[in-house]
């Protein structure tokens, strides 16, 4: 079991500390008890009973929202905020209702980055194939990360440092089988940019099996519990990746974008990036990627 401190060996800039006679900070099983809270209040209650007036498009037909995301984001920014005063909230609901909200990512206040329905396709279509993602971040490092698959009945939980846990049982991600064809889920082509559909197009190899990906949260842990090689994904919305990442590299995995360097949070990576299961693979879906370039 991960330790139930958040802080833990890598402490928020300006956290109390022990000495100070204070609380070092929110616990790790009272975000759990948060997150599962919203999802039993605002989203299981409304699985497979969604209203047509309760469901809604915002870029376009493959980009919905629904009265769960946006009930079920609100109670946890109460709830967050609460258990760590002075933090803030970069969600994203927020965020499409005020794209300045996600500005904080770049401040010096700790931040939790909330998809409140990760796979809201899913959701929609009664699919149990979504999650809701909590990340607790400062100064563009993330800190501890909460995925939840209310629907599946799977809690994984990853601190920095000190390991990720599906259900309380340590997560490993292993290697992919000597030989054996890589498994990807990606972006799909349709939407990316010219340059970045190119990158793409280079996993399509011998040696690769791809397909589209559903919740990239889902998919970030199939990565960590080494039921999935990797993903690649050619956008960087930090409430899709940040829960993830840190799931995929506390279980032994690895990331990296096309320039080589680890994914950042606060933007301007180079993508498409991956995600894997080891260092070795995620090195070579970079190759390949670039090789489509």
């Amino acid at each position: 079991m991960i330790d139930d401190s958040v802080y833990g060996t890598v402490p928020l800039r300006g956290a109390p500390s022990p000495g100070d006679g204070v609380p070092a900070g929110p616990r790790v099983s009272a975000v759990e008890a948060a997150v599962r809270a919203a999802a039993a209040a605002e989203i299981m209650p409304r699985f497979r009973q969604l209203a047509a007036h309760e469901i809604s498009e915002k870029s376009g037909p493959h980009d919905l929202v629904t009265t769960a995301d946006r009930r079920a984001e609100e109670h946890l920014a109460a709830a967050l905020t609460a258990l760590l005063p002075g933090s803030v909230v970069v969600g994203e609901e927020a965020v499409h209702a005020d794209p300045a909200v996600y500005d904080a990512l770049r401040g010096n206040a700790p931040v939790w980055i909330v998809d409140p329905v990760d796979g809201t396709r899913q959701f929609v279509h009664g699919e149990p194939g979504f999650c809701t993602l909590v990340a607790l971040a400062q100064g563009g490092e993330v800190l501890a990360s909460w995925t939840y698959a209310a629907a599946l009945d799977e809690m994984a939980i990853a601190v920095r440092g000190r390991g990720s846990t599906l259900n309380g049982v340590p997560l490993r991600a292993g290697a992919p089988a000597p030989g054996a064809p890589l498994e990807i889920a990606m972006s799909h082509p349709d939407y990316t940019s010219d340059e970045q559909k190119r990158a793409l197009l280079g996993l399509y190899t011998d040696g690769i099996s791809t397909r589209a990906c559903g919740s990239a949260g889902l998919e970030y842990l199939a990565v960590a519990r080494g039921a999935l090689d990797a993903v690649a994904f050619n956008w960087e919305l930090a409430w899709d990746h940040a829960a993830g990442l840190l799931l995929v590299t506390e279980a032994g995995g690895a990331q990296t974008t096309l320039t080589g360097e680890p994914f950042r949070i606060t933007g301007g990576n180079a993508l498409p990036f991956t995600a894997a299961r080891d260092t070795t693979t995620a090195q070579r879906i970079r190759e390949k990627l670039l090789s489509g370039t």
